[in-house]
């Protein structure tokens, strides 16, 4: 096979699966947050408000509704994540 048309053929499929891999966890994303009921970004992630670090944070939530900045030592994020249950946590 041509060089240059299996260097095309790679990184045409290279670029398929990147573009796949975006999809799914956009779409992993927003059913997690729809899921916790939270406002969503334009790409799916849950919109709050950390309490660790009291900033604006776009979160991508995991399977057990924890999101990805998470820290199961820290006291303010065990009552983050307790509030993301409740529904209570504070968001933008």
């Amino acid at each position: 096979m041509d060089d240059r048309l299996e260097q095309f053929l790679r990184s045409t499929f290279r670029s398929a699966g990147r573009q796949y891999a975006d999809a799914k966890r956009a779409y992993r994303d927003a059913r997690q947050a729809t899921l916790a009921d939270l406002p969503q970004d334009d790409e799916g992630r849950a919109r709050i408000v950390c309490r660790r670090y009291v900033e604006r944070r776009a979160v991508s939530l995991d399977a057990k509704v924890r999101p990805a900045c998470f820290d199961p030592d820290h006291p303010d994020c065990r009552g983050c994540v307790e509030d993301v249950r409740d529904g209570r946590v504070e968001t933008w």
